[in-house]
Formats: structure tokens, sequence, C-alpha cells
């Protein structure tokens, strides 16, 4: 294994975030935005390619590799690749982040290759409302995953965005799904992040205020065991009595930035160190190159590890009223 990757705040990474396609079945408002132009197929990354730098993340000190969007089964040979990477790489953590509209003829071969965890986004309990923040009718194809994931015995976190005026009068619902089902159901703040969300900070369902409103319908107790560092920057909560559990990613008003081990890689190979930042590294080319390659990929991914930024200050500064830090589509970046 080559020197692992660190930056100047001493912060290790051990986790990437690869975006296969930044296309998706859905339109989720606060994510895609409308009159999308996305990236032409012959700049997104090849499924050979993605394999080199999951090879090189590797022996780089990654230990955790997840998949996202976009929505990753919109992309022809997804699954497929899934289990493929799954099998050539057996020691490596990898899992996926999807909608849940499409996994169902993948979920039996996943199971086989051993992939058993999925994070599934779902950000209300109401199939008119689902339909009117994705453009889609597919609530109940989403809900017949779960289950059916959930009887194959997978490990299945859901992630809700958690919207003030949009989801906050759910939370008994929520709360009802956590306990009667073995998931992990995380709230996740709405961010300032990219282009045509809608973002304000008054529409941001704290996460404060999620748990206090929360321990008001159930009993929850925080979950601090060791080895609950697969959870991220989500604190956990067991429900008394309950089946699953509650969890609560607060980018926005309790950053995490100070344990952030991760990079992330947009479907058209380019490197991002941190979400709320727009300073971007551009690896495809890199990659393609006949006299770089994977070589020179390494170079690079090992300089900007090294000057990975603070994102909390980089949000500090935003200017009053602004929509967003990063300013490039969440859809792109993979999130």
């Amino acid at each position: 294994m080559s020197a692992a990757l660190e930056d100047t705040h001493g912060r290790s990474v051990s986790y990437m975030r690869v975006s296969v396609t930044d296309r998706c079945n859905l339109r989720c408002t606060y994510c895609a935005g409308e009159g999308v132009n996305f990236i032409p197929h012959p700049n997104i990354l090849r499924y050979e390619e993605i394999l080199e730098l999951i090879s090189l993340a590797k022996s780089l000190g990654v230990a955790k590799v997840r998949f996202t969007g976009g929505e990753p089964f919109v992309r022809k040979g997804f699954g497929e690749f899934m289990v493929d990477a799954a099998r050539q790489y057996p020691d490596l953590d990898l899992c996926v982040t999807t909608n849940a509209t499409l996994i169902g003829e993948h979920i039996d071969n996943f199971v086989q290759a051993g992939i058993k965890r999925l994070n599934i986004s779902l950000d209300t309990m109401v199939p008119e409302k689902y339909a009117a923040i994705t453009g889609r009718d597919l609530y109940a194809t989403v809900i017949e995953n779960i289950n059916r994931c959930l009887d194959a015995d997978m490990t299945v976190k859901i992630n809700a965005v958690a919207m003030r005026g949009f989801n906050d009068s759910e939370l008994p619902a929520f709360m009802e799904f956590a306990t009667e089902n073995r998931v992990d159901f995380r709230f996740i703040e709405f961010m300032p992040v990219g282009l045509e969300t809608g973002w304000k900070d008054d529409l941001v369902w704290k996460a404060e205020d999620i748990l206090e409103e929360a321990g008001k319908i159930v009993k929850l107790t925080p979950v601090t065991q060791p080895g609950e560092r697969r959870n991220g920057p989500a604190r956990m909560f067991a429900i008394e009595g309950g089946k699953g559990r509650v969890g609560l990613i607060s980018p926005y008003t309790n950053h995490f930035c100070a344990t952030c081990n991760r990079l992330r890689i947009t479907s058209d190979g380019v490197l991002r160190t941190c979400l709320f930042s727009d300073k971007v590294y551009k690896l495809r080319d890199a990659l393609r190159h006949p006299n770089l390659g994977i070589k020179a990929v390494e170079r690079i991914v090992r300089a900007a590890s090294r000057r990975k930024p603070i994102g909390h200050e980089l949000l500090e500064r935003m200017p009053a009223g602004k929509g967003g830090v990063c300013r490039t589509r969440m859809a792109s970046i993979g999130g």
C-alpha cells in the first residue's frame, strides 16, 4: 500500500464517493432542478476507468467506496458493474446510494455477490407528496423494494432531506416506519449546495429541532457503542421497543469537518475534496492521456487531498441570501 492520504489539518482519507452518472429518472426540486443539461456521454468515466480509480484509492488507504448519481441504476449495466466490482475488491466496503425505483431486479444478485448495504433516498411517506416532489408516481415501488431488501437481510439506511414546510409534519409517520422496520432512518439537513434548489435558511429543518420533536413521539437513546464509525457523520439513536434507529446528519448547523474522511469523484472524472467548495481537480484527461495515466492521477489526488479545505469556513463566508456555496448541481456532484 502507498502512503495514505492526509491533509494539512491532520485528516486522513478512507472514504470515496464515485458518481457514475448525473442523470436521474426523478426530478427532485432540491437536487436536479429543471432545464437540466446533462454531461455528454463521451465525457462520462467508463466503468474500466472507475475500476482504475478504485484500485488507486485502495492503495492509498481508502476502505469504503460508495457509488452515487444522479441515480446509479439509470446508467446501463450499473447493476452488473457493481457486482463485478464487489467480486474484484472483496475487502472493500462497496455500497450504493439510490432512490430504489430501479433496484428490484438486482437485489438477489447483490446479495449473492456480498453487497449487503444500501442507502435509499426517501423524503416523504405520502404517495401524493412523493409524486409532487419527484415528478414520478413511484412511491409504492420504493416501499416494495425496501421491503424486499429487508427480507433479503440487507442493511438499509433511509435518507430524508429535512425541509420545513415540506416533510416536517410527517415526523410521526417517519418514527412509525423506523419503529416497525429494521432500518436506520436518517434526517439530513437541507444544505446550501448547488443550483436551482430553492434553498433558504428558513427551509432548513434543523437536527436539534428534529431530535426534540422526535423525543416527544418515541423514546430515543444515543448509540455510542464502538464500531459506529460506519455511520460517518450521523448521530444515531435507538428507539425503545423499535426495530430501527434514527439518525441525524447536520452539515448546516453542526458541522463535522474536523473528522471529514472523504473525497468525491464526479461522473465526468472531476475530483472534489469538499462539498462546500467549487475547487476541482480534473482526473479524466490525465487518466486518458497516453503519456500520463494513473500515475499522474495519483499525483493530482495526493496534491488535492493535501489542500483539502475546512468546509464550514466556506459556509460561514457565504453571503447572506446566496442560494448555495458550491455552484454545481448536486446531481452532478454525487451528494
